[in-house]
């Protein structure tokens, strides 16, 4: 380890450590992100824009009333991409859970 800059040693010896620690967190970021409710509805101005969960919302019949069936086939496939981020970091962020209550 002699003779390596700064960068050198985060990346070697700190960045390995936290791996767990930083799948969790962009799995939770992730998360957070795809299921915000709030703030599209603010910030877009076109319902073509909206993101998926106030999508789903749009799915009505002739009388405004929900199209259930509609409904609940849009939400289990919006519901697959999530799925497949746990999947993908399903190891980082069970070893991220599991270390956060161990001491030194």
């Amino acid at each position: 380890m002699d003779g390596l800059g700064r960068f050198a040693t985060f990346r070697r010896i700190a960045l390995p450590l936290s791996r767990p620690a930083l799948g969790a967190l962009a799995i939770f970021t992730f998360l957070h992100s795809w299921n915000l409710c709030l703030e599209p509805i603010v910030f877009l101005s076109s319902p073509e824009k909206f993101t998926l969960p106030q999508a789903l919302t749009q799915f009505v019949d002739a009388y405004g009333g929900p199209m259930w069936n509609v409904q609940l086939a849009a939400a289990s496939m919006t519901a697959l991409p999530v799925l497949v981020v746990f999947v993908v970091a399903q190891k980082q962020f069970v070893e991220g859970l599991a270390h956060t209550g161990l001491k030194g």
